[in-house]
């Protein structure tokens, strides 16, 4: 399994780069996000990869984090959700925005990537947004799972926007936007404000 691959950029399109990794030239399907990263050719970089294995043919996809290569994994895992409509959905922002979605309930983000109807982008969201919801510390009814037990709902919400990608300020500053009982209310008031408040 290719895990990561390091060498000199030598193709730099829209869709994909090759990276010469000591005279072999390794071709990587990207996101938009991950393109973005890449730096010009002739200079080096390091993406992480997962490689697709199909009766006829091998693909390589590369992140330029660790974290959008997981939510690629967690994409795929979606019935009716191949590798390139997975790429697609994490051309649509950065990994925190995407994860944001999941865990808004926010349909219509998926719907506009090609390839994902209503029922795919609803589907995508009932799969993963528990996980999403544990990964940022929060369990499926909004409560931050602690060894003390539960926590404040304020404090909650602020270490679940941090596990979302904002910094402790932004985090802050987005929980003066946001209302709700529970940390899950909190963090989807405070999201759908920001977004609104978006030029």
């Amino acid at each position: 399994m290719i895990a990561s691959v390091t060498g000199e950029v030598v193709v730099r399109r829209a869709d994909h780069v090759v990276v010469d990794a000591s005279g072999v030239g390794y071709r990587l399907a990207v996101s938009t996000e991950t393109l973005r990263a890449v730096p010009e050719i002739g200079q080096r970089t390091t993406l992480y990869a997962h490689l697709v294995s199909r009766e006829d043919s091998l693909s390589l996809y590369g992140f330029s984090s660790d974290e959008e290569r997981l939510l690629f994994l967690s994409l795929i895992s979606v019935s009716g959700v191949g590798p390139k409509v997975a790429l697609a959905a994490l051309s649509a922002g950065p990994p925190s925005e995407i994860m944001s979605a999941i865990l808004t309930g926010d349909a219509k983000r998926f719907q506009a990537v090609p390839g994902i109807g209503k029922r795919t982008a609803e589907r995508i969201i009932l799969d993963l947004k528990d996980k999403v919801a544990a990964e940022i510390g929060v369990d499926p009814d909004g409560a931050e799972i602690t060894a003390e037990g539960p926590a404040e709902p304020r404090t909650e919400a602020r270490d679940g926007l941090i596990g979302l990608g904002y910094t402790p300020q932004e985090a802050e500053r987005l929980l003066d936007e946001g209302e709700g009982d529970s940390a899950e209310e909190i963090i989807q008031s405070a999201l759908r404000r920001a977004a609104g408040a978006r030029p």
